[in-house]
């Protein structure tokens, strides 16, 4: 009876030990999770039609430093969608300042170089704002 006793009180202390430590894991992953902030970004911009093409092959094989810079400056989940003569944009920013992240880009020789390629297949919207390539749009609806 005592064995049964000590078994059923050493189990009782590995369940609870267990749960507490599962418990701590949780909140520390909602912890780290609260503490990543996620700004969701989509932009436009129209497409050459001639220039369609050699778009679709440009992003078929976009350079690794390419990609590197986009994620060195906090873009994850980034798509380029194309439907007509419009590209569609989607990406998610997980840095602390967008602005000095994208100037950083901007200033990127591997990245300029790729936009003196990219560049030219792309105008601008008619309603873009001063300044802007890639025009911003309003989210109006999200679901995770």
């Amino acid at each position: 009876m005592k064995f049964l006793l000590k078994t059923c009180l050493i189990l009782a202390l590995v369940l609870t030990t267990t749960c507490c430590e599962k418990k701590n894991d949780e909140n520390s992953n909602e912890n780290l999770k609260s503490e990543v902030s996620v700004k969701r970004y989509g932009h436009v911009i129209k497409i050459k039609p001639e220039m369609i093409d050699k778009y679709k092959v440009l992003h078929a094989n976009v350079w690794p430093k390419v990609k590197e810079k986009i994620y060195d400056v906090n873009i994850r989940n980034y798509s380029i969608y194309l439907k007509d003569d419009f590209l569609f944009s989607y990406f998610e920013y997980v840095g602390n300042d967008f602005e000095e992240d994208m100037a950083m880009m901007a200033k990127d020789s591997i990245t300029l170089e790729w936009w003196k390629l990219t560049n030219p297949c792309q105008t601008p919207i008619e309603s873009h704002a001063e300044g802007e390539w890639w025009s911003s749009m309003e989210e109006v609806f999200h679901q995770d």
